[in-house]
C-alpha cells in the first residue's frame, strides 16, 4: 500500500499542486510531490494557497503568492508543492493559512508570518504592505501551542492558556455594531494582544472564521466572539466584542474535544464523538437538511424557524465518530471509518463528486473509495486527501 496525495476543487492559482490552473471536479493524484507522501503529517490551505508539513518539520507550499504568502521570497504563483527554504532552521509544527497570509508555529513555540499585512494580520507592525519570507512575531513572548487564521486576523493560544489576537479584520464591523463605545484593544491590534474576558479559563485550542474567533478550553467549553451575522456565535447580538461561552446544553451537556471553523459556520466534536454544526447554511455547509418537507413552500414563520435552527448547534448523526474534520470557507471534509465524506459549497468541485451542485448532506467521496484515509485538509475552495491505495 502506497500513500498518494489527491487534490480537487478551485485551482485558479495552482493551489492543488497539480501543475496547472484548471478547476478539478474529481480527486486527482499529484504526480510529482516534492516530498515523500508517507512523510506528510498535515495538510491545509488558505484563500488560494496550500501548505503541507512533513514529519521532519519541513513546510511545502503552492498556489497564490501575489502577497508573498508562500514565504518563498518572490511573488509568482507556484503550481507544484515547493519547499519553503526560509524555514530550514526550524521544525514546523503547525501552519494556519488566512486569505492572503500564512502563520507558522515552530517546535520551539515561536510563531512566524508572511504574506499581506494590510490589516496587521502578520502581527509585525513595522512591516507595511507585504512580507515575502516568514518573520518572527517578536512580541509573542510566551510559548505558543496553537494558531489559527481568519480572513484578516489571526489567533494564538499559549502554553499557559492565554489567547492572543491580531489583525484588524473585525474592526469595522465592531465599530458599526458598538458605535461610540470603547472597543477591547484586541479587536483593533496590529500585533498580538491578549483577548480579555477569558481570564478564568485555560484555552488549549483556537479557530477562526472570516470575522469571528473561537477558543476551546481544557474543560471542553467553547468561547466565541466577533461577527454573528450568520448565527455562528449562538447569540442574539449582531457582534460580540467580548468572548461568550456557548452553553453546554446545546451539546447535550457533553464536553467539546475539538472545533473547526469555516468562514461563517462551525463544526465541533464532543469527547464522545458526536459532531455538531451551526451557522450559515445556504450552501449546505451544515450537512443537515433544512427542516421543510420537499416540494412545500416554506412560509415566513418557518423560514424564521429555519434560520433559528441554523443558529443553534445540532448533531449530524452520519458524522458521529469522525476521526478527522476539515473546513473550507463553505465546504467540509470528514473521515468517518474508512471513508472520506464531503458536503457544502461545490461551485468549483471541492466536494469531489464530479458536479458543481452544492451538497446538503455529507456523502462519501466516491473517487476515494474505501482507501485508508490518512489525512485530509481544505483551503477556502479546495480539498486534499492523503490516501493509502494499492500499488
Amino acid at each position: 500500500m502506497e500513500p498518494r496525495l489527491l487534490a480537487w476543487g478551485a485551482n485558479s492559482y495552482g493551489q492543488l499542486g497539480l501543475g496547472h490552473k484548471e478547476d478539478v471536479l474529481v480527486p486527482q493524484a499529484l504526480k510529482d510531490v516534492s516530498c515523500k507522501c508517507q512523510d506528510i503529517k498535515s495538510i491545509t490551505g488558505g484563500g488560494g494557497h496550500s501548505a503541507i508539513i512533513t514529519g521532519a518539520g519541513e513546510l511545502f507550499v503552492c498556489g497564490h503568492n501575489k502577497d508573498g504568502q508562500l514565504g518563498l521570497n518572490h511573488r509568482e504563483n507556484v503550481l507544484h508543492f515547493t519547499l519553503c527554504t526560509a524555514l530550514s532552521g526550524f521544525c514546523v509544527k503547525q501552519v494556519a493559512c488566512g486569505w492572503d497570509f500564512t502563520i507558522v508555529l515552530v517546535g520551539s513555540g515561536l510563531v512566524l508570518s508572511c504574506g499581506s499585512n494590510s490589516f496587521g494580520q502578520l502581527g509585525v507592525p513595522q512591516i507595511s504592505g507585504t512580507c515575502l519570507i516568514p518573520q518572527k512575531i517578536e512580541s509573542l513572548k510566551e510559548k505558543v501551542v496553537d494558531v489559527a487564521a481568519g480572513l484578516r486576523h489571526a489567533l494564538a493560544a499559549t502554553e499557559s492558556g492565554l489567547v492572543l489576537q491580531w489583525g484588524t479584520g473585525m474592526a469595522s464591523q465592531a465599530k458599526r455594531a458598538h458605535q461610540g463605545k470603547t472597543l477591547p484593544l484586541f479587536l483593533t491590534a496590529k500585533e498580538p494582544c491578549e483577548v480579555t474576558g477569558l481570564e478564568d479559563v485555560k484555552v488549549k485550542a483556537v479557530a477562526a472564521g472570516s470575522y469571528d474567533s473561537v477558543s476551546l478550553t481544557d474543560e471542553g467549553h467553547l468561547y466565541v466572539w466577533g461577527s454573528n451575522k450568520h448565527g455562528q456565535l449562538v447569540s442574539k447580538e449582531i457582534f460580540l466584542a467580548e468572548p461568550k461561552k456557548i452553553e453546554t446544553q446545546f451539546f447535550l451537556h457533553e464536553k467539546i474535544g475539538a472545533v473547526w471553523s469555516g468562514w461563517t459556520h462551525l463544526v465541533a466534536r464532543t469527547e464522545t464523538g458526536k459532531v455538531f454544526t451551526w451557522g450559515r447554511a445556504d450552501y449546505g455547509q451544515l450537512g443537515r437538511h433544512a427542516v421543510v418537507p420537499d416540494g412545500q413552500e416554506a412560509c415566513t414563520a418557518s423560514e424564521q424557524r429555519l434560520e433559528w435552527l441554523c443558529n443553534i448547534p445540532i448533531s449530524v448523526p452520519c458524522l458521529n465518530g469522525a476521526s478527522q474534520i476539515a473546513c473550507g470557507s463553505e465546504h467540509n471534509l470528514a473521515v468517518v471509518g474508512d471513508q472520506c465524506f464531503s458536503w457544502g459549497w461545490n461551485e468549483h468541485g471541492m466536494c469531489g463528486d464530479g458536479t458543481e451542485a452544492n451538497v446538503h448532506v455529507p456523502k462519501p467521496v466516491k473517487a476515494l473509495g474505501y482507501a485508508k484515509q490518512i489525512l485530509i485538509g481544505c483551503g477556502a475552495g479546495h480539498s486534499m486527501a492523503l490516501c493509502q491505495t494499492p500499488h
